[in-house]
């Protein structure tokens, strides 16, 4: 079944009788070698985030330009948890060699078989979660937490192994999916208004026992009944060094009230708020940290997933957030390289005046989710949407439209942070960035799913979604995996979706 496809490189075509034959010899060579009856086991995707770089780049795909627009719907799944705010789904699938992995909004693991997606088994905890939440799998054993317990289950049959409680009074939430490295499974919690601190947890694979527990907040709340924050709400990522690099997100609340303007309730640049944290996977101890937006009044998180990457020689550290800044770090001298704004910008520097303004971005704008990396280039998804803010006011999240945005998608030379190419998207861009070979798929929350060349950006395919789009895709072997469970205008069908090479 075609899928309205929209190819934009007419080369390709020429080109694709062979490529087809290649990936069918491929295939054919696979099966011989797994034996009578089993699919392609060609590619994984057991972390969140593809690996344990960040990088968002699919290993083993033999999806590329040349082929892309020959995707076909190879299976659905329907989601059936009840809608909330960010929808039923905002997460990455994840899989194993045989099965994919999705949490919903409600808690729920799914098992899918991943030649047909057909449910293995579905284990309920009807937790409801804001997301993105999320699962990583790992030794047969499928990782991932409630809004207050991180647990761990087995990936063959879905009975739970363990469960560990880690809310409390100022640990109010986790929304996270875990990182597995060397027998501990990374997870955190986020703070809010009154007293909130949120912290990083390193738990034991095998038991969930914690390890260890580093609050990314450094001193006490002076007005603890008016402030909160920290916390971390997309994965970490660890280098061959065993150091942990993670982004934190804001203080709240932001804005001001008139007792206390431009955010006086949390006097002071608030460390370790809206930073790189690096600290010692095996310890937890910090090794050094960079705060990218000191006493944040305006709801810029540095959430995004911290992506590792060696550059002309260089090892770097690249993160972003919501103030839409791309930042990147020497690992080894710590001293940041470039840092390249992406997207609308308007008072979004300094103090707020006592009247109100637009802020630009807004509060879910700037970048909102993951970034990828492959081949010298850093893939930035953007959501053009600005708010309001004032010295002694707030917008409230209830109260952000985020069909009224628009997007992009941005490369960067990843050496410099030079603007290599832009696409303006018309709707916002909460889709992550994934990198299969020579392309990079994205989406948008008008739920239009995209792939473009990497090298220039041109338009190699895309489609369209029965459901909006605020989760992030998985590339495996020939497969895609989009979801989609935002809500949009009219009815919306929600559901993962697998599109395959023929």
């Amino acid at each position: 079944m075609r899928t309205g496809v929209t190819s934009q490189r007419p080369l390709y075509h020429r080109f694709r009788a062979l490529r087809r034959a290649r990936i069918a010899v491929a295939i054919l060579l696979a099966s011989l070698v797994a034996g009578c009856g089993e699919h392609d086991s060609a590619g994984t995707w057991e972390l969140p985030n593809g690996d344990l770089a960040g990088t968002r780049a699919a290993e083993g795909a033999s999806i590329d330009a040349g082929n892309v627009d020959g995707l076909e719907i190879r299976w659905r799944y329907a989601f059936t948890a009840t809608p909330n705010y960010s929808g039923v789904f905002a997460s990455t699938p994840v899989a194993d060699r045989q099965t994919v992995y999705l949490q919903d909004l409600e808690s729920n693991v799914h098992a899918l078989d991943r030649a047909t997606g057909k449910p293995r088994w579905v284990h309920r905890f009807r937790a409801r979660n804001e997301g993105p939440n999320g699962l990583a799998v790992d030794s047969q054993r499928v990782y991932g937490a409630t809004d207050s317990d991180a647990f761990a289950l087995s990936a063959v049959t879905g009975r739970k192994l363990w469960s560990r409680h880690l809310t409390s009074a100022t640990e109010q939430f986790v929304d996270i999916a875990p990182v597995v490295w060397r027998g501990l499974v990374f997870t955190s919690t986020v703070g809010f208004p009154p007293g909130g601190r949120g912290a990083i947890y390193a738990l034991d694979a095998a038991t969930g026992a914690v390890r260890w527990k580093f609050v990314t907040i450094r001193e006490p709340w002076k007005y603890p009944l008016e402030a909160g924050g920290g916390g971390l709400w997309y994965p970490v990522s660890v280098d061959a060094e065993g150091r942990l690099y993670a982004g934190n997100s804001n203080p709240q609340p932001w804005g001001g009230s008139p007792e206390r303007p431009n955010g006086a309730a949390f006097p002071g640049p608030v460390q370790y708020t809206n930073s790189l944290l690096v600290l010692d996977a095996r310890s937890g101890r910090l090794l050094w940290h960079d705060q990218v937006t000191p006493h944040d009044i305006r709801d810029y998180d540095f959430e995004t997933t911290p992506i590792l990457a060696t550059v002309e020689g260089e090892e770097l550290v690249l993160g972003a957030g919501k103030a839409g800044r791309v930042i990147a770090w020497d690992r080894e001298t710590r001293r940041r390289r470039w840092a390249t704004a992406v997207g609308l910008h308007r008072n979004d520097r300094g103090p707020l005046p006592p009247r109100r303004v637009i802020v630009c971005p807004g509060l879910f704008g700037g970048v909102l989710t993951p970034m990828a990396y492959a081949e010298g280039r850093v893939f930035v998804p953007v959501v053009d949407l600005c708010g309001w803010g004032s010295a002694t006011g707030r917008q409230e999240l209830t109260t952000v439209v985020p069909s009224q945005g628009k997007g992009r998608l941005v490369a960067l030379d990843a050496a410099t942070g030079r603007a290599l190419w832009v696409q303006r998207l018309p709707s916002p861009d909460f889709g992550c960035a994934t990198v299969s070979n020579d392309i990079v798929f994205t989406s948008t929350f008008d739920g239009t799913v995209y792939a473009f060349a990497a090298e220039d950006g041109e338009l190699v395919w895309r489609t369209r979604m029965r459901a909006g789009v605020n989760a992030c895709p998985a590339v495996l072997g020939d497969l895609v995996l989009f979801g989609a469970g935002a809500p949009r205008s009219g009815g919306i069908t929600p559901e993962l979706v697998a599109f395959g090479l023929p």
